[in-house]
């Protein structure tokens, strides 16, 4: 088995990203690895802003990714008050694009050799997996992926799993 010396987490900053977080951040400091966070900023939500544009409203995508990239910086920071990981060994990288060909150029770029992410995203829709960034990822990825289901995530799978 290959040493893990570079984890990449992905964080979109949803409600689930402290957990997400924390749990690389455990695997890093376990593993004695480097952590980077890679944070992709939808290509589509871009395409959105600039049609709003077109339509003449006081808007610009440039402003728009500042904005994200400030809010996430921010959400970091409150992430990283109670984390049991050194900040100066963690970098962030933003890009914006496409989800999951972006976090699969990153991989490769950044010479990654896990992946942890959470198993929803912004979209926070109940049971819906198939056709995610998770499961495309799943199935793309290079590295292994390791998954962080919240405590609600869990309980709910668990309870469908019959015992005989």
């Amino acid at each position: 088995m290959e040493s893990v010396n570079r984890i990449l987490v992905a964080l979109g900053f949803s409600s689930y990203a402290r957990q997400t977080f924390d749990y690389a951040a455990m695997l890093a400091q376990r593993m004695e690895a480097e952590l980077i966070i890679g944070s992709i900023i939808n290509s589509k939500d871009i395409r959105a802003v600039h049609m709003v544009s077109a339509m003449g409203y006081d808007v610009d995508s440039d402003h728009y990714i500042k904005g994200v990239k400030q809010e996430r910086r921010e959400a970091l920071e409150k992430i990283l008050e109670n984390s049991i990981y050194q900040r100066d060994q963690i970098s962030l990288i933003f890009r914006a694009g496409n989800p999951v060909e972006a976090l699969l150029e990153l991989i490769v770029s950044e010479k990654i050799d896990l992946l942890v992410m959470g198993v929803k995203g912004h979209s926070d829709i109940e049971n819906v997996f198939i056709g995610s960034v998770a499961e495309k990822l799943f199935r793309r990825s290079p590295v292994p992926v390791v998954s962080v289901r919240d405590a609600q995530t869990a309980e709910r799978l668990r309870k469908r799993i019959q015992l005989d």
